[in-house]
């Protein structure tokens, strides 16, 4: 945390922050959306292809559909349900394709509620549903951490005209172990055959990476065992899962093991399994033999990919070996590797981590003058590495271009910085970043906000009575 002396009390400061609070917890309606073409208006076509006389293949003889085109160029989601009644209104007659582009839409942004009500209207309008409509929600539902919503939305499918295959149980089963629901993936495992399925190596393969994060080896491997007794033949990605265990416990010698076993029944290694071999070389310390394997792979039909590079340059970078790593990206280009954004990534993060934020910065821009785009995670390491030097106003710029590269920052880095800029007295930046987090609807909760007005009156301001004036007022 960012500690300072205590300064007389902002009230410029404390206003602010009370306004903020009592504007956060209050539902704030969308802006007016803007039809950016009129629902009946035909897509423009250029002289060019007005005079082609070739046919042109039949998924470009479709129509675009005006709605569908409008809602990918909204920004706001919120807008969303606008533009759909708008279009209604207007006459247009909405059918599968605009009601499954709109719950897209609304899922990304998380607005379940409005996503269940559309799901309604379909079903009450008895509009038949794809499967792939349903996985896609059932994986949004896991993302956003409601396994139950996601189970409910499977047992109900059939209720929209919509027939369960073993892929979207196969997205349930992996929603399920990735939000620590790992007993219910097992029984649903089980039951597989009640729902009218036989589990494939997909299904498998859930599990088995469902009982390794839990560190249940042997419950891993009896499902491994179940696996070859009903014929089901693992992948590659089987055995990358039990590999990748057998690095991180640092059992070389069993990964090594599981290798030969792979190519003997006939799987091709690929650069991910090398990977993880390598990463477990390097956390016994031996880069060397690291570094071997990845020229070695190539003798062995595998040609070396960035994942390769990318173990080999996080080793170097974590040891603080920063010059190595990036002589290491130097003979990437050499040897015609283009470092991608994970890559560059990993140098961000060890500079941030050392307090070179400004050399961490250089390569942010290099990166982007190279023609690669800076992810989420470029920008966040960016912020927190400028917070952590109290380099605040820097850090609200790299904010700026995050926001305006359609990034979200985690909240975390909102309340660092926001809590660097008080500290510096900037108002409007403090204005300006509230207001971005109340378009992320974004809020920070009653001890993140105490911490904030104590800092805008000084350790002797009454914060708490403030912060507790202010909540009782609401």
């Amino acid at each position: 945390m960012i500690t300072w002396r205590p300064e007389p009390v902002n009230q410029t400061l404390l206003q602010t922050l009370i306004f903020h609070h009592f504007k956060s917890t209050k539902l704030i309606p969308s802006l007016p959306y803007h039809t950016l073409r009129r629902p009946n208006s035909r897509p423009r076509t250029s002289p060019r292809s007005q005079q082609s006389h070739h046919k042109p293949p039949p998924n470009l003889l479709r129509k675009p559909i005006p709605f569908v085109t409008d809602l990918k160029q909204l920004e706001n989601p919120d807008e969303a349900l606008s533009l759909f009644n708008h279009y209604r209104e207007m006459g247009c007659k909405h059918h599968y394709p605009s009601y499954s582009s709109l719950v897209y839409k609304l899922a990304r942004s998380r607005n379940f509620k409005c996503v269940e009500a559309l799901l309604f209207n379909i079903r009450d309008h008895n509009i038949r549903c794809k499967e792939t409509l349903f996985i896609a929600l059932i994986q949004h539902y896991g993302k956003s951490q409601l396994p139950q919503d996601a189970i409910e939305l499977f047992r109900q499918m059939d209720s929209f005209n919509c027939v369960r295959t073993l892929q979207s149980f196969n997205a349930l089963l992996n929603v399920l172990v990735d939000n620590g629901r790992l007993e219910n993936a097992n029984e649903m495992f089980k039951g597989c055959s009640k729902l009218g399925f036989r589990p494939n190596c997909v299904s498998f393969n859930v599990m088995i990476k469902g009982w390794l994060e839990r560190g249940e080896c042997e419950q891993a491997r009896k499902v491994f065992d179940e696996m070859l007794e009903t014929q089901v033949e693992p992948s590659v990605v089987t055995y990358n899962s039990l590999i990748g265990y057998l690095c991180k416990k640092g059992d070389l010698d069993g990964a090594k093991s599981l290798l030969h076993d792979m190519t003997q029944k006939g799987k091709k290694p690929n650069a991910i399994t090398y990977s993880l071999l390598m990463e477990g070389l390097c956390s016994l310390g031996k880069h060397k033999e690291a570094k071997k394997m990845m020229f070695d792979m190539e003798y062995q039909g595998c040609k070396p990919r960035l994942v390769n590079y990318g173990v080999l340059t996080n080793d170097l970078a974590k040891r603080g070996m920063i010059e190595e790593a990036k002589a290491l990206i130097l003979e990437m280009k050499k040897r015609r590797f283009k470092p991608d954004v994970v890559t560059h990534n990993i140098l961000i993060n060890y500079l941030c981590k050392e307090g070179r934020a400004s050399e961490a910065y250089k390569i942010l821009v290099d990166m982007q003058v190279q023609g690669c785009e800076p992810n989420a995670a470029t920008y966040r390491m960016m912020v927190d590495g400028f917070c952590r030097v109290e380099e605040f106003e820097e850090g609200l710029k790299v904010l700026n271009a995050m926001l305006m590269s359609k990034h979200c920052p985690r909240l975390e880095t909102f309340f660092c910085l926001v809590r660097g800029l008080i500290k510096c007295g900037k108002v409007n930046d403090v204005c300006f970043v509230l207001d971005e987090m109340e378009k992320k609807k974004m809020r920070f909760d009653l001890e993140s906000w105490e911490v904030l007005v104590r800092d805008a009156c000084g350790e002797d301001g009454g914060a708490s009575g403030l912060v507790t004036e202010l909540i009782s007022a609401l």
